[in-house]
């Protein structure tokens, strides 16, 4: 069940490179909608997620993770719960170290991008691309 240390160090930068094109997918389009089509900024930001959600999944389903499960709707499903799962993380964790922990906003926003990053790898991995 388990790969080499190598091999999982592969996976992850991988899913480290599809993460960060979802970012690019992500700030792109909720720019788009919200300053060029003028769409209130929340609903902006969730399509953004969305559009970046679906491409990372794919992306990873295909290139990171190699999947060949045929219950793409389940295995989708396990991806979007994981990823909501970090995002309302990824929150809580901005919210204590910037508030709480007095640490310049950017700095905590990274530290979250960083520690969700894992949380996001770890629960794929054994979750929703298990063979």
């Amino acid at each position: 069940m388990f790969e080499t240390l190598p091999a999982l160090i592969i996976k992850f930068l991988k899913f480290g490179i599809v993460g960060f094109s979802g970012l690019v997918l992500d700030f792109s389009f909720t720019y788009l909608v919200k300053e060029k089509l003028r769409w209130n900024k929340y609903l902006a930001n969730s399509l953004g997620f969305t559009i970046a959600c679906v491409s990372n999944y794919f992306l990873n389903r295909i290139w990171t993770f190699r999947s060949a499960d045929p219950s793409i709707a389940l295995q989708f499903s396990k991806f979007l719960l994981i990823s909501l799962g970090g995002l309302i993380l990824n929150n809580l964790i901005v919210y204590l170290l910037s508030e709480k922990a007095q640490l310049n906003f950017y700095v905590a926003k990274l530290c979250a991008i960083i520690l969700i990053l894992f949380w996001n790898f770890s629960f794929n991995y054994l979750y929703t691309f298990n063979r």
